[in-house]
């Protein structure tokens, strides 16, 4: 293999694919990084004029884009002609849970992958590296490499494996400073070869001491037990949340102070409303599936109980609003301030408020909708995919605004699903003024001050106090 990388292509134009590559090309503009997906919207996206447009909002993100594509960095449709240049080809395709047949609703659907591979093995002329960069499940990589070397054309393949660590919201800060680099590959001389080969790549910003290296099915499987600890600590706190409630204690406070325990540390202590994102629960169901399929049962509960806390605590936090609302909330105007997942993101997949929604919607509540970042198109789409009712159903119970105090006028209740910034500086005598009373607030994130709020007025609640 050659170590002199020029020609890099990623398949997969997405959250992990887009943000990646483009920083790869910054920072490597010696090397021709071209990233490929089959959707001609999301691709066109990419190569709007105004970087700003881009499909994928991330702080910094266009600035990036901006500055390499054109130069080293391009955005296609032609899968076939970047695969063929390429020396390199990071598979960054969706992998989501399977909705059918065996492992449904817990293992993970590999048909993308497989696709991918076949791609791959059939227009290579010449030795290359595959990368696997999508989450996947242990020992993925022996698939790929089963797939290529049979159906390829008799060409050398190296399959490496180099998970993604990216937090939505931060993924530039974290591609740009990476807590490490993980690159898994095999052991034999070639595969020693390939794994130097993409260590070149990243060492061109990253410390050498951050870049670890791996067998294949440590790399693999070192993403989804990080992702695993990380919603485990959420689920542990949001259980404590419960607790604190019934008893009198105050979840902040309990989180402060085990917090500064150096053992245990401060991040994912927040109680929330429950995570959510593409990465937590995908993962988790896959660790559960890859135990179950060992006969590790134990192992298996106990991740399994990770997401059952999770999705008790969103069911929690529905029931709260129709219980205080004198047990009904049809026909009430609910607000909810956010639906992405997470601030400074418009990624809004497995978001904890689209479950809520759908349980007041079932109650006949009508849910009005602000997000400074997520479109009307993307929020009806959320609620179809649980296919609980049609999507004119969904239409009509479900309103959105483009300003935060129309959205807010008139209801009876304000829930905070995410955490964007810009909730803490609304004007919430005006907001207040202009609500039905007596006026709630369910604060799903605990963002705002509550002395603040109930001296204007507000019955405000948080969670855990």
């Amino acid at each position: 293999m050659n170590s002199k990388t020029t020609n890099i292509c990623c398949i997969g134009a997405g959250y992990v694919g887009g943000p990646t590559m483009s920083v790869i090309a910054q920072k490597c503009p010696n090397i021709k990084v071209t990233v490929v997906d089959l959707n001609e919207e999301r691709i066109a996206a990419w190569n709007d004029d105004d970087a700003t447009k881009i499909p994928i909002y991330e702080p910094g993100l266009s600035a990036i884009v901006s500055e390499a594509r054109g130069k080293n960095l391009f955005f296609s449709t032609d899968v076939e002609k970047a695969i063929d240049e390429a020396q390199i080809i990071f598979i960054s395709v969706n992998t989501p849970t399977k909705n059918y047949g065996k492992g449904k609703g817990m293992a993970a659907d590999l048909k993308y992958i497989e696709l991918c591979a076949r791609q791959i093995a059939k227009i290579a002329k010449d030795n290359k590296i595959v990368v696997e960069k999508s989450t996947l499940p242990v020992r993925t990589a022996e698939a790929i490499k089963s797939i290529l070397e049979n159906t390829g054309n008799g060409v050398q393949f190296e399959i490496l494996s180099n998970p993604e660590f990216l937090a939505e919201g931060t993924a530039v800060s974290d591609l740009l400073n990476p807590d490490r680099i993980l690159i898994g590959g095999e052991t034999t001389k070639e595969g020693q070869l390939a794994i130097q080969t993409l260590v070149d790549i990243y060492a061109n910003w990253v410390p050498i001491d951050k870049i670890l290296t791996t067998n294949v099915w440590s790399s693999e499987l070192s993403k989804l037990t990080a992702n695993a600890f990380l919603a485990q600590r959420i689920s542990s706190i949001n259980a404590l949340s419960e607790l604190c409630e019934k008893t009198g204690a105050n979840i902040n406070e309990v989180a402060k102070a085990i917090g500064m325990d150096s053992r245990i540390g401060p991040k994912f202590l927040k109680s929330s409303v429950g995570f959510g994102g593409s990465c937590f629960q995908k993962d988790i169901l896959n660790l559960v599936y890859i135990a179950k399929s060992y006969g590790l049962n134990e192992v298996a509960d106990y991740w399994e109980q990770v997401i059952i806390m999770n999705d008790h605590q969103k069911k929690r936090f529905s029931n709260k609003i129709v219980q205080t609302l004198y047990n009904t909330v049809a026909s009430k105007k609910i607000t909810f301030l956010g639906w992405a997942f997470k601030k400074d993101t418009n990624d809004s997949r497995e978001s904890a408020a689209i479950y809520v929604a759908d349980d007041l919607i079932n109650e006949q509540a009508q849910i009005a909708i602000y997000d400074p970042k997520v479109s009307r198109k993307k929020i009806l789409s959320d609620l179809d995919y649980l296919e609980s009712r049609t999507y004119k159903e969904n239409s009509k119970n479900v309103a959105s605004f483009d300003n935060p105090y129309d959205t807010c006028a008139g209801a009876h209740a304000i829930a905070i699903l995410t955490e964007w910034d810009e909730f803490v500086t609304y004007d919430w005598a005006r907001i207040y003024d202009s609500m039905q009373k007596p006026a709630f607030i369910f604060d799903g994130r605990n963002l705002l001050n509550k002395s603040e709020l109930e001296k204007i007025g507000f019955v405000y609640h948080e969670i855990g106090t």
